[in-house]
């Protein structure tokens, strides 16, 4: 299932919104080699190479999250088989200082695929827009970033031993669908099925659709490469924050009609 978009107009248009996906979009084709047209070397080794060391320096990994310094070349070594080869490659000084906290924030704008982006990107947009409209702009950022935060800290609870890199917005945006779960259930979503060889278009109403994502999260395979803890620990705090501003009166306001899609 793919959401398209939602049967909910917004009163204005989702500023923060489009920049977080111009942002995300610019830092995957303009710095990260995995984006770039033309990446260190000609070769698919010399992009690899080029590819892991990027994560290493700038993306969040749990093992140095729970030490507070960055990955030994052993630790390294462990993950990609030959840390030596890999800095000699570069012709760069071996693992230098990087700021392992400050990479939390980093890895909230790396993805790892033009799918991965793509995807990301979608449902921010179907469900962002909303959320940002709802409780404002400067809310909306603060808990889209809590959001990725806390969606990390989960993941980083499930396997504080990981040396893997943790990229992609899917934690924060997670944490957005979790809110609109809570404050939009019944919400229209245009979406596109998938049934072997067939494809159609139904609404579904948001809760449903959400819900289905958010349980299937718990049968993602550990060896998907999919931080499926980070999307849990996401989405719940989205729910949490969601409920929390229903019950403080937010959830009083007159909700607009449905029956068109949002910017």
């Amino acid at each position: 299932m793919i959401p398209l978009y939602d049967r909910n107009p917004t009163r204005s248009k989702p500023i923060v919104t489009i920049a977080l996906i111009i942002a995300c979009t610019w830092v995957y084709f303009f710095v990260q080699p995995t984006g770039q047209s033309r990446v260190v070397g000609t070769n698919a080794q010399d992009k690899a190479v080029a590819e892991a060391r990027f994560n290493l320096d700038h993306a969040a990994i749990p093992r140095e999250l729970t030490t507070g310094h960055p990955l030994t070349d052993d630790e390294v070594g462990a993950t990609l088989g030959s840390p030596r080869l890999l800095c000699q490659s570069l012709q760069s000084e071996c693992w230098p200082q990087k700021n392992v906290y400050l990479a939390v924030l980093y890895s909230m704008f790396l993805h790892g695929s033009l799918l991965h982006l793509g995807g990301n990107m979608l449902f921010l947009w179907v469900f962002g827009n909303n959320i940002e409209d709802r409780w404002g702009k400067w809310k909306y950022i603060l808990f889209y970033l809590a959001a990725g935060l806390v969606a990390t800290a989960a993941q980083v609870a499930v396997s504080p031993n990981s040396t893997v890199p943790m990229i992609g917005a899917s934690g924060a945006i997670a944490g957005v669908m979790g809110a609109y779960l809570v404050i939009f259930p019944d919400v229209p979503i245009r979406t596109l099925f998938f049934l072997f060889f067939f494809v159609f278009l139904r609404d579904i109403p948001a809760k449903w659709l959400l819900a289905f994502w958010f349980v299937s999260q718990f049968f993602v395979g550990a060896n998907s490469g999919v931080a499926s803890m980070a999307h849990v620990g996401g989405f719940v705090f989205g729910m949490v924050v969601g409920l929390l501003w229903r019950f403080s009166g937010g959830g009083r306001r007159t909700l607009q009609p449905v029956g068109y899609p949002s910017y």
